[in-house]
């Protein structure tokens, strides 16, 4: 069993918790994920990791209550524990492979959307406890739905946070603001990380190749089982098919296929849909296409 040893409501439908989970703790990376099952009926729920301490054995990860299975799990409180917490899942960040010195000569712009913020995080800390300078954008619909902040900004260099309705900071998306950065401020990047949700991650893609920087995006957002089974994470990647929860789940933005991305997501939600996915991909399909109530 994996005790909740924090927990806290971030934002509306948001939730933050602290589970203590020591060979987890030990062996991950910013970028990787964990699959969290609540007890013995539950589905199998996963999440990117947040934060982690080795020292302490603890994981933190942050939520969105979107289904069944993530509401149950936002009822559970300090003290409780979880049946499974498995992991690490998927491949660390691209930028853990790299030497200190060619992350120093990199400037690195990070851009968060919403839940997006959460798997960010753990990335910019990472860099700045190696004293690597990253610059943070954290955009949200609105000022109450802004997450995790007061904790960017003791890792970042500088945090720009945008509100679609103009209630916090800059007034507009995140792609304004990276318009409003090179060529107002006339900053320059050579790397931009991209993680929220697939229809911000498209448009920052399409801006930053206009740009001709180089993109990462993280396709959480379309997992369902986490292991490569369920065939929902099934994306094109330069033409090739790959498998977020397994081959990612960091790629290429510029190389990601974020139409059919988007396509196969939807049809996801019902049993007709990934019955019609089936069909259509016939021998080349993988996986059990296992709903997704979470």
């Amino acid at each position: 069993m994996y005790r909740i040893t924090k927990k806290e409501r971030l934002a509306d439908n948001i939730y933050l918790m602290d589970v203590m989970a020591k060979r987890v703790a030990k062996s991950c990376y910013p970028g990787q994920f964990v699959i969290v099952r609540i007890d013995e009926k539950g589905e199998r729920i996963p999440l990117t990791i947040c934060d982690y301490n080795r020292e302490e054995g603890r994981v933190t990860i942050a939520f969105q209550t979107v289904g069944a299975s993530t509401k149950m799990m936002a009822e559970y409180k300090e003290g409780d524990s979880f049946l499974d917490f498995a992991g690490p899942l998927g491949r660390p960040s691209e930028l853990i492979a790299m030497s200190e010195e060619e992350l120093k000569r990199k400037k690195i712009l990070f851009v968060a959307g919403g839940v997006g913020t959460a798997p960010v995080y753990p990335q910019i800390k990472w860099l700045k406890e190696r004293g690597i300078e990253t610059d943070c954008i954290i955009g949200a619909r609105s000022s109450n739905l802004i997450i995790l902040e007061e904790k960017m900004r003791k890792v970042a260099a500088n945090v720009y946070i945008t509100t679609d309705d103009g209630s916090k900071g800059f007034k507009g998306n995140v792609n304004d603001k990276i318009k409003d950065l090179i060529d107002r401020e006339h900053k320059t990047y050579d790397l931009v990380v991209a993680i929220g949700p697939l229809v911000m991650m498209k448009f920052v893609t399409i801006l930053t190749k206009a740009y001709g920087i180089k993109t990462i995006v993280s396709m959480n957002p379309i997992m369902v089982d986490g292991t490569g089974m369920c065939g929902a994470c099934r994306l094109s990647v330069g033409g090739t098919i790959k498998f977020a929860c397994v081959d990612g789940p960091e790629f290429d933005g510029h190389l990601v296929d974020f139409d059919q991305a988007m396509k196969r997501q939807q049809m996801y939600k019902t049993a007709e849909g990934r019955a019609k996915i089936r069909t259509i991909e016939g021998p080349d399909h993988k996986g059990c296409c296992g709903s997704d109530n979470g």
